[in-house]
């Protein structure tokens, strides 16, 4: 699909300067720029590249005033990196208009799917699925029987959401991502082995909640898991069973959140965090990457390490850590002088 100049800076409401009809099909950075490419500059350390790109449009800041010699042809926006998000959030809706129904699928008599709607070849569909206007199903997605999708929700290739689970409206579940598979429940006997514990809750999403790649969020043991509206959960992330995340979180990669624990509103969890169960997580917390969290947490911590603590304690004290083997060192001599002198 190629745009000319002139057609972006309509959809910018920018400004050309250079060739209106130059076309490009592509986007890539401003240093590895090519011809047909599409980039922006916003950041002032790259300014030296944009007299060397080859990429034929760019779009810059109203007030850049180029000082050597460009080639390439320059759209004018009140700000580049927020045009540029906008051209790509433009160009991703044009990616993913798809319509009707591919075939072969699977779609049960009980369903009633909208005229606007998208569902790719070998998707399944169980009964008394409820889909909302513009849901779009992509290819080897599987929906189980008397599932709720909310408007303009997509489920990518691979997703998979069980029976009995319900997701908003303006939801992204990305691929071989999980919905509402049982929760790790099992019954420990006098024989040393395990007996399953039905699983028989759901998982509710709240609208404009992304779900990443190969992210799983298990169903409750009775009641519901629930991920509140505006969660972004990157991918390979797991949710247990019974779980509660509240609006706005977000959650970076391999984290992991045992069962029945509740967490904030508009926190910021990062890579690699491991949260105990049956917790309770205050609003607006930060929790640094690769950190470990066995207690409740008050509003608005910081913490770090594993057993996490404090940001600010864990600071102080990792300038102690890192010169263990030198204070270990001293110890030592003071000692030999202490035994010296006596």
């Amino acid at each position: 699909m190629k745009f000319t100049a002139e057609q972006i800076a309509g959809i910018l409401d920018g400004t050309v300067v250079g060739d209106p009809t130059i076309e490009v099909y592509k986007l890539s950075k401003i240093e590895e720029g090519v011809s047909g490419g599409l980039t922006f500059l916003s950041n002032p350390k790259y300014t030296p590249y944009i007299y060397k790109t080859d990429a034929s449009i760019t779009i810059v800041n109203a007030d850049f005033k180029p000082e050597h010699p460009i080639k390439t042809t320059l759209i004018k926006v009140e700000d580049a990196y927020e045009g540029f998000s906008k051209l790509l959030e433009y160009y991703n809706q044009i990616k993913l208009n798809k319509s009707g129904i591919e075939q072969p699928c699977y779609i049960a008599d009980t369903t009633k799917t909208p005229d606007n709607v998208y569902i790719g070849a070998f998707a399944y569909i169980g009964d008394n699925v409820e889909l909302g206007d513009n849901v779009k199903i992509f290819p080897n997605a599987y929906v189980g029987d008397n599932v709720i999708l909310g408007d303009n929700t997509i489920i990518f290739s691979g997703g998979k959401v069980y029976a009995d689970c319900i997701i908003g409206s303006n939801c992204v579940i990305n691929s071989g991502s999980i919905i509402g598979a049982d929760g790790f429940g099992f019954a420990p006997g006098k024989d040393g082995t395990y007996s399953k514990i039905p699983q028989i809750g759901n998982v509710i999403i709240e609208d404009y909640v992304d779900v990443g790649a190969g992210t799983t969020i298990d169903r409750a043991t009775m009641g519901s898991t629930i991920i509140r509206a505006g969660v972004k959960l990157d991918n390979q992330i797991q949710i247990a069973h019974n779980v509660e995340i509240g609006k706005n979180t977000v959650i970076a990669a391999q984290t992991g959140v045992a069962g029945s624990t509740k967490i904030g509103e508009s926190c910021l969890i990062g890579g690699q965090v491991g949260i105990a169960g049956h917790l309770v997580i205050g609003n607006n917390v930060r929790i640094q990457a690769q950190s470990g969290i066995g207690r409740n947490v008050k509003d608005n911590e910081i913490l770090q390490g594993s057993p996490a603590f404090t940001y600010g304690d864990f600071n102080k004290s990792y300038v102690y850590f890192k010169n263990l083997p030198k204070l270990v060192k001293t110890i030592n001599e003071l000692e030999k002088k202490v035994d010296g002198d006596n």
